[in-house]
């Protein structure tokens, strides 16, 4: 449904939607599947919509986000397998071992380790990856555990912008792109210098950490460290935390064969061969058998790996819920339309950059899913009466709040890596937030250079 002219009762009945998830998410009052099915439902009944209505913008939310949503839960199971047979355990032990306990080579690793681990797309695995690996090292050098968190979200979230990861999942459902690979073909360039810069930046605030260190522990200028105990200490973590005794630990040659399976996935998604949906199928269905000979073996790893792929899936096909009735009702033209009645005719064409310049502190304020869900909805509908194309608005948005998810005390992932390196909270958002900021905007401003963000 497009009106051409704001109707008071659908904005007001809008906003009231948008603001009680927003607000009821914040102060985790209601989860995200709950508050997106359930107050859409009740405000498209409160402006006189019957359930034979709801029922077809609830259809045609969902045919929008539905592949995105079987795209993430093969993925997710997918690269949970790949974790499973420790493929990424090698490559953790020959970085460590490649530092030589030099402050500023263990800055650069800890960068690269992060951009690696995250390509699973999920920023748990990444900091259950590095953290316990790196942190003995840390405290040998004296090197803050803050620094080694901030460099693995930087990151790690650079590369979160791959078609499995939330953020670029998010996007493609409220933009309601068949194919999620049309987005990520457009970011990839931005990613690659993303890591050049965030490689550079791990040099120069290793450069900084280490006069930090001379200044407070200027009698300990030559601190040796046991590299072969802490490689040794990292071998004895991962095999007690690792319940999983798949194929690769039996056969090393299996490693290398999951490795060119990703890479063989990869390569479809990105040539077009298949879609991702199918090429994570396809991936799981060969990766079972591979590692888990065992037909209970490979439920039972299935079953590990559900929630975490259940959780997200749902999560999106609740907020096609929502983006259906919102826009098939009419109520997100009505709450643009009313915007730009009130924006100066100046501010409206540079709505989308003024929002993703503040990504990173409004995902402080409030959940990621909010941020997307509900604030990106209102920033494409308005900025499109402006002439801004829905792709730059969104990812001008996305852009500018993707590292900010790895700062934001509502994201569960930060909670375990503040957890893992026994920091505080409190401290570790004053100690990253301005650097996370400043990257996000940098980022901003390289996309808008390079045309992935028009103005």
């Amino acid at each position: 449904m497009y009106i051409e002219e704001p109707n008071t009762l659908l904005t007001i009945v809008g906003l009231v939607i948008i603001i009680s998830i927003v607000a009821m998410l914040i102060m985790k009052k209601i989860s995200p599947v709950v508050g997106m099915i359930l107050i859409p439902v009740i405000g498209a009944l409160v402006i006189g919509h019957g359930f034979g209505d709801i029922r077809k913008y609830v259809d045609s939310g969902i045919d929008q986000v539905f592949n995105v949503a079987i795209m993430f839960i093969f993925a997710i199971i997918y690269f949970g397998i790949i974790s499973d047979s420790g493929l990424f355990r090698p490559f953790v032990r020959g970085m460590i071992k490649l530092t030589r306990g030099n402050i500023i080579i263990v800055a650069i690793v800890t960068t690269i380790i992060g951009t690696c681990a995250q390509l699973d797309g999920a920023g748990a695995t990444t900091f259950l990856l590095a953290i316990p690996a790196l942190l003995p090292l840390y405290r040998a050098l004296k090197m803050s555990p803050y620094l080694l968190v901030l460099l693995l979200a930087l990151s790690a979230a650079i590369i979160n912008m791959v078609p499995w990861g939330g953020p670029m999942a998010r996007t493609a459902s409220v933009l309601k792109v068949d194919n999620i690979n049309d987005l990520w073909y457009q970011v990839i360039p931005l990613q690659l210098i993303g890591i050049v810069l965030a490689i550079l930046f791990s040099i120069y605030l290793g450069l900084r950490e280490k006069k930090r260190i001379s200044k407070e522990f200027p009698d300990e200028e030559n601190i040796n460290v046991d590299m072969d105990k802490i490689i040794a200490n990292y071998e004895k973590d991962q095999e007690e935390n690792a319940s999983v005794k798949g194929e690769a630990t039996k056969h090393t040659y299996i490693l290398w064969l999951n490795l060119i399976l990703t890479v063989i996935i990869v390569t479809m998604m990105l040539l077009d061969i298949v879609p991702p949906e199918f090429a994570f199928m396809l991936g799981v269905a060969i990766a079972l058998p591979l590692n888990f000979h065992n037909v209970d073996e490979q439920m039972e790893r299935i079953r590990a790996h559900a929630p975490n792929a259940l959780m997200m899936a749902a999560v999106i096909l609740a907020a096609g819920v929502f983006l259906g009735i919102l826009n098939e009702t009419g109520m997100l033209d009505s709450i643009a339309l009313s915007l730009i009645a009130v924006l100066p005719t100046v501010v409206g064409p540079y709505l989308h950059i003024i929002i993703g310049v503040l990504g990173v502190p409004l995902d402080l304020l409030t959940s990621t899913d909010a941020y997307y869900f509900a604030i990106l909805p209102i920033v494409e509908s308005t900025a499109s009466q402006f002439g801004v194309s829905s792709q730059s608005t969104a990812f001008s948005l996305m852009i500018g709040n993707v590292i900010g998810t790895f700062v934001s005390p509502f994201a569960p992932a930060v909670w375990l890596a503040v957890g893992l390196a026994e920091i505080s909270m409190g401290k570790y958002i004053k100690y990253a937030f301005f650097w996370v900021w400043g990257f996000s905007i940098l980022l901003l401003i390289i996309a808008i250079l390079m045309g992935i963000v028009t103005i």
